[in-house]
């Protein structure tokens, strides 16, 4: 069967908690960058950070990284800011085979150091540290072949049904959360095991999970 997917947000902390993890649990993961703020758009929802909800979740999330061993997170003083220039930062990086050298490093920068990663220094500085060309990974972020690559992407991410940054997806199957990834890689072994073609249906923040339907 294809491999699974990883579709995540440069953004979002609990993609991040997901990224420091699915290479055990799910090695053959394919990684795709995911535009959030198209997501929120399409599906007419904001980021959690934007609600009444953000004191409690941002606690949570300190938890979590604690529980990770991840270290104690900063948060970037104006989180969360748009994620369009990251989203193009990491198509650029897909295309030259580094995404996730660049995601690991952007997020790490972004909750690890405080870094905005809705400012254009803040991207090229993971670019830096996941071995990109500056010049080019600037030139990137406007270039209407990596807008137009995003876009398709972006397209692609919302037809398979994807409502929620971090999911694992599973041929139909979405697994949406990061404390979803065990039952996400038990899932895959089954799958794999039962049927090299098939895809099966699932059982839903941080977590949750649902089938889609063809």
């Amino acid at each position: 069967m294809p491999p699974p997917r990883f579709l995540f947000g440069a953004m979002s902390p609990y993609s991040w908690f997901a990224a420091e993890r699915i290479d055990r649990l799910l090695p053959r993961a394919r990684w795709t960058g995911v535009l959030a703020g198209a997501i929120f758009k399409a599906t007419g929802r904001v980021s959690w950070g934007m609600t009444d909800r953000r004191a409690a979740g941002m606690a949570d999330c300190e938890a979590r990284a604690a529980a990770y061993g991840l270290g104690p997170i900063r948060w970037p003083q104006a989180w969360p800011t748009s994620d369009l220039m990251v989203a193009r930062a990491m198509a650029f990086a897909e295309q030259c085979g580094e995404l996730k050298p660049f995601a690991l490093a952007a997020m790490r920068l972004s909750f690890l150091e405080g870094a905005d990663l809705g400012e254009l220094a803040s991207v090229l500085e993971a670019g830096r540290r996941a071995g990109i060309d500056e010049g080019k990974l600037q030139g990137a972020t406007a270039d209407q072949a990596i807008k137009d690559a995003l876009r398709r992407s972006t397209e692609e991410v919302l037809a398979l049904g994807v409502f929620g940054v971090p999911t694992v997806a599973l041929g139909r199957a979405l697994f949406w959360g990061a404390d979803r990834l065990d039952e996400a890689s038990e899932a895959y072994s089954r799958l794999a095991g039962r049927d090299p073609f098939g895809s099966g249906d699932a059982d839903d923040h941080a977590g949750g999970e649902r089938s889609i339907s063809s």
